[in-house]
């Protein structure tokens, strides 16, 4: 009987690309038509229908592989608990190039450790995002989504509606946008008297 290494490969953002993963994946032996990927889901979203498929594949013997532990998951308990239900299952774990041995007190000691620099990484990424974020809110450089009319089509939207000549949808054309934005602008601008 034949074992088959599954890959896995995952990036947090749409921007990012898994070319460079899955050239290592394929490096270590994985066919590429055995990779299987998460785009634009972070580690800490356990809702990942990638490693669900790859999980899926693998069966007793195989081996799932993936380029860093950090991919494959963003905290320890989950880290574990993933690792847990592969020994369970008789499926081997490959961090790289290394095996993940959890019957070798040091390749658990060593596995938990890696497990725990993950989320530390990921711990800080968010906060560095929310100290950046909290930063450019601040300086008015993070104001959310802008109104797609000017103070000025509002106010004149506002006053074509008022005059009861106009329903949402005569508006909508004549200002080129959607109903929803017509209703926003109405929320947004008072009416007169």
């Amino acid at each position: 009987m034949s074992f088959t290494k599954i890959g896995y490969a995952r990036c947090s953002t749409d921007r990012q690309d898994l070319s460079a993963q899955k050239q290592a994946l394929e490096n270590l032996g994985v066919a590429p038509d055995r990779i299987y990927t998460d785009h634009g889901l972070t580690g800490t979203n356990r809702a990942r229908p990638g490693l669900d498929q790859a999980l899926a594949a693998v069966r007793e013997g195989d081996t799932l592989v993936v380029p860093k532990l950090d991919r494959l998951a963003r905290s320890v308990p989950d880290a574990r608990d993933i690792a847990d239900k592969l020994k369970a299952r008789g499926v081997n774990l490959a961090l790289g190039a290394s095996v993940y041995d959890p019957t070798d007190p040091m390749g658990k000691m060593f596995f938990n450790i890696l497990a725990t620099f993950a989320e530390f990484e990921a711990d800080l990424i968010r906060m560095r995002t929310r100290e950046g974020m909290a930063i450019a809110r601040a300086k008015g450089k993070l104001r959310g989504k802008q109104p797609k009319l000017s103070d000025r089509q509002s106010r004149e939207l506002r006053r074509m509606y008022d005059t009861g000549e106009y329903s949402v949808s005569d508006l909508a054309e004549v200002f080129s946008v959607s109903r929803p934005t017509v209703y926003r602008t109405l929320q947004r601008v008072p009416g007169v008297g």
